[in-house]
Parts: structure tokens; sequence; C-alpha cells
């Protein structure tokens, strides 16, 4: 029988829980085994390596710095090369850019042996871009070997522009989007890169702004999809959530209850009437798996406006990585399961929230 084996790479903010949820739901979903490849063996890592081969994750690690683990009683049970050869799918959590290098080095290597590929956020070119509830055709039609899940904040831009603008209705409908990402500084689990005051970005692109619009104009395009969208982008010096102000122009008109009926039918949507990032962090922390929200947006109802019947206002957050997580695993499900994986993804239903 052949095997199923899930190896990951990287233990960051992606990594980490993804690791985590695929061994805590690894019989419904069909998976056999998870590894995951960690790089360097740090002490301050160590306690979160040992929860994870306490949850029945094998660890894997280069030749060259076994002896750096076993010192820190991390014992790994494989060496790189060998995990990423005998796993089905690999998917890639490491820092930008490393991706690429790993393709290079090891996934081309043995293309040949494993199913499939992912990469996380701004891996531009490794695979056709993915966002699960957006563009799921292209794992039918596509079948290509390497998909790059796209970032947190594209999730939410393409997840709020389809459900508002274009469902039910087609590209057409969308005359153009705009967007502001108020992105945070870092996460809870990262001690650099914080910032002390609030920082602007500019617009690298003439015609989408920040990379967050071209990203999203990009993931709708693989439907053949031409959207007019922009996005701005700023940090604040918050660690909690990304925050989405957004504004939809359509063709045909609308109304509050309408727009808020259209979210809520959405089981990918969740709602809420929090209004700070810091409470819907914190009940994603105390009720979320690994402390994620796997839903692609939370929208706060009251922020929500529609002005002259075509223009569509509103403000939600961004879960921290908990949709980029959901589309790995509907992605890997796709290339382990490709004629079952949508009733297999299912036992994740009990993780979305409707309300926060």
């Amino acid at each position: 029988m052949e095997r199923k084996i899930v190896h990951v790479i990287g233990t960051g903010t992606i990594g980490e829980p993804l690791i985590g949820l695929l061994c805590d739901y690894k019989d419904q979903l069909g998976i056999g085994e998870v590894t995951f490849n960690k790089n360097s063996p740090l002490r301050s890592d160590r306690s979160k390596v040992i929860d994870l081969l306490k949850r029945g994750a094998r660890l894997a690690v280069s030749a060259d710095r076994i002896d750096g683990f076993k010192e820190l009683d991390m014992d790994p049970d494989l060496e790189t090369e060998e995990a990423i050869s005998r796993a089905s799918v690999v998917i890639d959590c490491t820092p930008s850019g490393v991706g690429h290098q790993n393709k290079e080095l090891y996934y081309q290597k043995f293309s040949d042996k494993v199913k499939g590929f992912m990469a996380q956020g701004s891996e531009d070119g490794f695979g056709v871009k993915y966002a699960r509830g957006i563009n799921d055709a292209v794992l039918k039609e596509d079948q290509s070997q390497f998909i790059q899940i796209v970032s947190c904040n594209t999730h939410n831009i393409s997840c709020i522009t389809n459900t508002l603008a274009i469902d039910g209705y087609g590209p057409d409908n969308l005359k153009e989007g705009r967007y502001v990402c108020v992105r945070r500084a870092n996460d809870t689990s990262q001690e650099g890169s914080f910032i002390p005051a609030p920082l602007v970005g500019g617009h690298a692109d003439d015609n989408y702004g920040s990379h967050h619009a071209k990203d999203a104009s990009e993931l709708f395009s693989t439907l053949g999809y031409d959207l007019n969208l922009f996005s701005s982008a700023m940090k604040v010096n918050s660690q909690y959530m990304h925050v989405l102000w957004f504004t939809l122009n359509v063709k045909e008109p609308t109304n509050l209850n309408e727009v808020k009926d259209k979210l809520i039918s959405n089981n990918l949507v969740a709602m809420t009437t929090k209004n700070m990032t810091s409470t819907v962090y914190s009940f994603g922390r105390d009720h979320g798996h690994f402390g994620r929200i796997l839903n692609q947006t939370v929208v706060v109802e009251q922020s929500l406006h529609v002005r002259n019947d075509h223009e569509i206002y509103g403000f939600c957050f961004t879960p921290q990585d908990g949709n980029s997580i959901l589309s790995s695993i509907s992605a890997t499900e796709n290339f382990l399961y490709p004629h079952s994986y949508e009733d297999k993804i299912q036992c994740l239903n009990e993780l979305f929230f409707e309300e926060i």
C-alpha cells in the first residue's frame, strides 16, 4: 500500500502549527506519517521540537548537524535528503527566498519520487498560486507539482473580493478594488523586526501598488480573471493581527443586508463585533488550534458600509497565518487523495468560526 507521508520544512510561525495540526488530525486526513526538518540546533527551540515529537512527528536534520541536535536531547530519525525523498508531499515553510533555494537543491532532484511541493508566501515563480476557496479549480485542472500558497493578506483580499464582488456575478461585476493593509510589525513568537512607530510603505508596482494586490490579481488570473486591484501597505508597532481596509466598486447594485448575508453564508469568513485586534487575537489564542484562526478573514460587522448602492466599504482582520495553513492542508490532501480530498478536509470544519 502506498505510503502517505507529509514532510514539513521549517518550524516557524506557519511550520510549527501546521506540523501540530497534521499530527492531531492525521487519522482523519488519511496521513500515515508526519515528518519535519529543523535547520539549526537551538536550545531555545528545544521545547517546541520535543512537543512536536510527542505529538508523533519525526525529526529530520542535515547530516552535519545531527550531533548538535543530539547534544540537546533532540534525537533525529531522518537525514534531510532522506526525509524529502521518501515523502509524498513536501511543504516548505522557510523564510522568503529559501523555498527557491530548496527547490534547486532538493525538490527538482526528487521530483520523480514526490507527488507535490509547496512554498509559502512571497515565493513568486515557485509554482502556481493557490488559496483555498478561491481557485481550487487549479488543483484539479493544472495538476502542477509545484504550488505557491499565497500570503495571509493575499488570502484576505481575495476572499473579500470574491465573496462580495465576484461570486454569483462573475469577474466583470468588479469595477475596482482598493485596499490598505495595516500590517503588524512581527509575530509574538519572533524576537526581531519590531518597529518603534508606524511605518508607511511605498508603491513598488505601477499598476497594483504594493505586492498584496499584485499577488491577488495573479491568483485570480489562474481562473482567467483580469481584475482592477490596487493596494497600499504600512506597518504598525503591534504584534497582534494585520488589519485590512477595503472598498469595492461593483456594477450590480447592492445593500448592507445583502453584503452581510454574503459574508455570513461563506464558511471561510468569520464575523465579529470586536473592533480591536487584541480581542480577536485573544479569541484565537484561547479557542483556535495552536492559537490559530483558520478562516480566511475576520470581518468587523459594524464597519461595513454601502455607499450609492455600488461602493462597499469595511474593515477586516487577517488571521495570523491560519488561512495559509488551511490552504496548505487542502493542497496536501489533493496530492494524496485527488478524487476525495474535499471529503477528507471536512474534518477541519470544526476549527472554523462563524462568529468571533
